[in-house]
């Protein structure tokens, strides 16, 4: 019988559970059999770590966090290093992978997997491995598709923080800093700080200065509000042009960034002398159930991606343009991130209700030329590159 091969890389997320249910059961509908490969990538060769899937053991997974085939973003399969570098899989290890398709009869292979996990798909694809990518990720920076499953749940995470955070933040007059993760994307801080009422969103892709949020702070104190709110992306980039890591960047991985969080707030509170918390959600983002709208994306991911497979569709990529569910090609996918524009709807609408984006923007009165913008020198703040 003709097998569906499925396997999850990289970051778990919510979500991919349910991807592997929709994927399964799919499969039984058109007459295949499914096996999953366990500990992502690295279950396909060396030892080969497999094992078959069916209703019975994929029952009950739809609304569970996490992954039952485990995943893994390092090891032998690493395909980036940094934003845009990509890294070549050793021949050897793609003739094995090659080798394990052809023994267990792999129509097709359901990579589920963010640019780092999508990269090493295309770089299957090339090799003539079949294989079709699931985009997975909750920082939802993949080129050629709306949304990623596990985002709206990384949001919706962030988003309960916020409003834990507004009560306390207003009980104390404080100012409170929220971390949030994205890497080099501002979806997650820009979405949930549009939903959780935040006053200051500092993102990659909008240059920001302390001087800008300080300002923010002050005016909303001469209003009669004595607390702020600040949602802070993990990559974004510090007034100097750095960006603030947890350790140095190995060989072959991507930097680990964070910290930003502890020196906005640290920095605030020197500044003007007043009392900041700083707040980092960590992987709390990446776990536990994923909400209503993920289940859905997820399983018709699932769903799709076996369809493509069995359609002959191959080095496609599953993505989501509403209402639609289609495929394109993942070297389309891949090929650059998908950032937020500083000129989209949301970004509009957040500085119309008044949100900060640290950015001082003057405002400019009808048919009058543009106002200059002031900015003070700021201090230096260690940050490693």
């Amino acid at each position: 019988m003709k097998r569906i091969g499925i396997l999850t890389s990289g970051g778990d997320c919510p979500g991919l559970n349910a991807v592997i249910r929709g994927a399964v059961k799919t499969s039984q509908q058109l007459g295949y059999e499914c096996v999953g490969f366990l500990r992502g990538y690295e279950g396909l060769v060396d030892p080969v770590s497999y094992k078959t899937l069916n209703a019975k053991n994929t029952s009950g997974i739809l609304n569970q966090g996490g992954t039952i085939l485990g995943s893994t973003n390092k090891g032998r399969f690493v395909a980036r290093t940094g934003v845009d570098n990509r890294e070549e899989l050793d021949i050897e290890l793609l003739a094995g992978v090659k080798v394990t398709c052809e023994q267990l009869n792999i129509a097709g292979l359901v990579c589920i997997g963010g640019d780092g996990s999508l990269s090493i798909a295309q770089q299957f694809h090339e090799y003539g491995i079949p294989v079709v990518g699931v985009p997975k990720t909750i920082d939802n920076d993949l080129s050629a598709t709306a949304y990623t499953f596990g985002f709206d749940s990384a949001v919706s995470c962030a988003t309960d923080a916020l409003d834990r955070l507004h009560t306390t933040a207003a009980a104390h007059d404080r100012v409170l800093v929220l971390e949030v993760m994205g890497r080099h994307a501002g979806w997650i801080a820009l979405h949930a700080g549009i939903a959780g009422g935040g006053d200051v969103i500092l993102l990659p892709e909008i240059p920001w200065t302390f001087e800008g949020v300080c300002r923010k702070i002050l005016d909303r104190e001469q209003s009669g509000k004595k607390f702020t709110l600040v949602v802070v992306a993990e990559g974004a980039h510090m007034p100097d042009g750095g960006l603030v890591t947890r350790e140095r960047r190995a060989e072959n991985r991507q930097v680990a960034l964070g910290g930003i969080g502890n020196v906005v707030a640290s920095e605030i509170q020197s500044r003007l002398g007043r009392e900041t918390r700083c707040v980092v959600l960590g992987h709390l983002q990446r776990g536990g159930p994923p909400t209503t709208f993920d289940r859905v994306l997820a399983t018709q991911f699932g769903a799709f991606a076996v369809d493509c497979i069995h359609r002959g569709e191959l080095g496609r990529m599953v993505a989501f343009n509403p209402p639609a569910v289609e495929s394109v090609w993942i070297r389309d996918a891949v090929s650059k991130l998908r950032t937020v524009d500083p000129d989209c709807s949301a970004v509009k609408a957040a500085r119309s209700l008044g949100i900060s984006f640290g950015d001082c923007p003057q405002p400019r009165a009808h048919n009058s030329k543009p106002a200059t913008t002031v900015v003070a020198a700021e201090t230096p703040i260690l940050a490693e590159v």
